[in-house]
């Protein structure tokens, strides 16, 4: 399979898509996915991790807002990935990771992810290319295991954002009292390295044995429709059904 370049797909929905008729079918999917995921916490036999990766200001704040709104707060948890505390830097790098992978019946989000291990130590170069690699063959090896050890079914959204939109997302944080509580200089300071970064998610991206789904975001509502697609197509080929009501 030839490798993705993010510089060759668009960031933008298709021109020929209608809006508003494509925002009336995310709705009717946000509502199937509140039902499966009912139907997952029922029947226990398989767990979901959905992993959100992007830029800064691609939008997972709003993704896991927007598609999981008719999930039930019993069945769904989010962690968002910061950086390592002193006992977290003590133990190999996916230590802290598998203490959050969804149980079975769960969604469990990651709102960054054990990707940052990969993305933003190698753009700082506090890794080398050589301990990338190694990382990247353990994280295909721990997302194997979690997909045929517990029946977890493992979703990867990369949040595909345009240089141009990611200026306008990050200004609005500036300029817009309601979103000032998002604004961190230190987002600037990352944009700075935006070549890299885009260099290493295609490796990462490129090297994955579960396959990643690129998601333009630069319109939020098409970002919306692709993700909960997804979702909710590969939901409903699995075989789950509630449980018999118990004599006891």
């Amino acid at each position: 399979m030839k490798p993705i370049t993010l510089a060759d797909i668009s960031t933008l929905p298709p021109k020929e898509v209608d809006k508003k008729e494509l925002q009336k079918i995310t709705d009717d999917l946000v509502e199937r996915l509140g039902e499966l995921q009912n139907l997952l916490y029922a029947s226990q036999k398989y767990s979901v991790l959905v992993i959100f990766q992007g830029m800064d200001a691609s939008g997972k704040d709003g993704a896991v807002r927007k598609v999981f709104k008719d999930c039930h707060p019993n069945g769904l948890g989010v962690y968002s990935f910061k950086k390592p505390t002193d006992e977290e830097f003590a133990h190999d790098f996916l230590w802290r990771v598998h203490k959050r992978v969804p149980a079975k019946g769960m969604i469990q989000i990651f709102n960054r992810s054990h990707y940052e291990d990969i993305l933003i130590q190698r753009v700082h170069g506090w890794i080398d290319d050589a301990t990338a690699d190694r990382r990247m063959k353990a994280i295909n090896a721990f997302e194997e295991l979690l997909e045929f050890d517990n029946n977890t079914i493992i979703f990867k959204f990369y949040l595909h954002l345009s240089h141009d939109q990611q200026k306008e997302e990050l200004q609005e944080r500036i300029d817009e009292r309601d979103k000032n509580y998002k604004h961190n200089p230190n987002d600037w300071k990352e944009r700075e390295h935006w070549d890299e970064y885009m260099r290493y998610y295609e490796y990462a991206i490129n090297n994955s044995t579960i396959p990643w789904t690129i998601v333009p975001v630069d319109q939020r509502w098409y970002r919306n429709y692709i993700v909960v697609k997804t979702m909710v197509e590969r939901l409903e080929k699995l075989t789950m059904e509630y449980p018999p009501l118990s004599e006891v």
